[in-house]
């Protein structure tokens, strides 16, 4: 099969990357960790204008969607720039939303399609991803929902833009088929971690082509180069398992993709800080913002254990 992404899609790409580009997302992201949610929520409208969270709206609730595909493309832009906030979440909501009542649909889709509130989602026993600053909470459990009257304390995380709370007990409960929600989290993740790892990759790319040793660019030395291109080779192999994903949107396939992009956002960020050397570990670094993130991607919404095991069991079940 030969899948390549049509003029419309790759023009929506680079309008997301311009707009990003413009916006100094690394100091956007120090903002959010800090719980200054105003340059992140100017942002997050910037974004919302472009039809991002549309994508995973019927049109019948003032969407554009629903529409995986250019979802990816959206989330892989999103991810090489590093945008904080609950993008994922929002997109989620929205999936979970759309299995409700028709009047909870048409109350709240609008809203969720138009970014405007942002949306958190946390599975029991689980924190939800900033809580303090999405309108709309819900708790999830098996078979259904409920919107969270409020949040708890924010816990420290990983990664500091990823602000972790729970949320409060209660609130309206609505019986939803969950499952398709589950596989678009999935997706978005792993669009977001590969847009993470190129963005890694790239900026390590140009810092051994300016740092030297023994008066030449530490790029120019073999193995650094065999590091750089099993980065590169994992990130294009992760490429096309994400994109076939969004097509068939099985579930199956999207585990594989999740694992296939977050392996490899989590290896270029490995490589990443080896080839900085000592100044890659530091916090006041740009790149520790999309170190973390890589990190904190590769278990949210289903570890490598989890996804390989529904890829696993879901292999017994086709015809080769």
């Amino acid at each position: 099969m030969r899948f390549l992404l049509d003029a419309e899609q790759r023009a929506f790409a680079a309008s997301l990357d311009a707009l990003l580009t413009a916006a100094d997302t690394p100091a956007v992201i120090r903002d959010w960790s800090r719980g200054d949610h105003a340059s992140g929520r100017a942002l997050w409208s910037r974004v919302a204008d472009t039809g991002v969270f549309a994508l995973a709206v019927p049109e019948a609730y003032e969407g554009l969607g629903p529409r995986p595909v250019e979802l990816a493309v959206a989330f892989v832009e999103l991810g090489r720039h590093a945008v904080p906030g609950p993008l994922v979440e929002t997109v989620t909501a929205a999936v979970l939303l759309t299995g409700a009542d028709p009047g909870t649909a048409e109350r709240l889709l609008p809203g969720l399609a138009s970014g405007e509130p942002m949306a958190t989602v946390a599975t029991k026993g689980a924190h939800a991803l900033d809580g303090d600053a999405a309108a709309l909470r819900i708790s999830w459990e098996p078979g259904r929902i409920r919107l969270s009257p409020g949040h708890g304390p924010v816990r420290p995380s990983l990664d500091p833009a990823r602000r972790l709370t729970p949320l409060l007990p209660g609130g309206d409960l609505l019986a939803i088929p969950a499952d398709q929600a589950l596989t678009w989290a999935r997706l978005a993740t792993a669009a977001q971690a590969l847009g993470v790892g190129l963005a890694l990759l790239g900026r390590t790319v140009g810092y051994v082509g300016q740092r030297t040793q023994f008066g030449v660019p530490v790029g120019s030395f073999q193995a650094v180069k065999h590091r750089l291109a099993d980065a590169r080779i994992a990130l294009e192999f992760a490429r096309p398992l994400l994109f076939g994903a969004a097509l068939t949107m099985e579930p199956a396939d999207v585990a594989a993709a999740k694992v296939a992009a977050c392996e490899a956002a989590y290896g270029t960020a490995r490589t990443a800080l080896q080839l900085h050397g000592a100044i890659g570990y530091t916090a006041e670094y740009d790149l520790s913002l999309w170190l973390t993130k890589a990190r904190a991607l590769r278990t949210t919404w289903g570890d490598p254990g989890e996804c390989r095991a529904l890829v696993v069991s879901a292999a017994g079940d086709r015809r080769w």
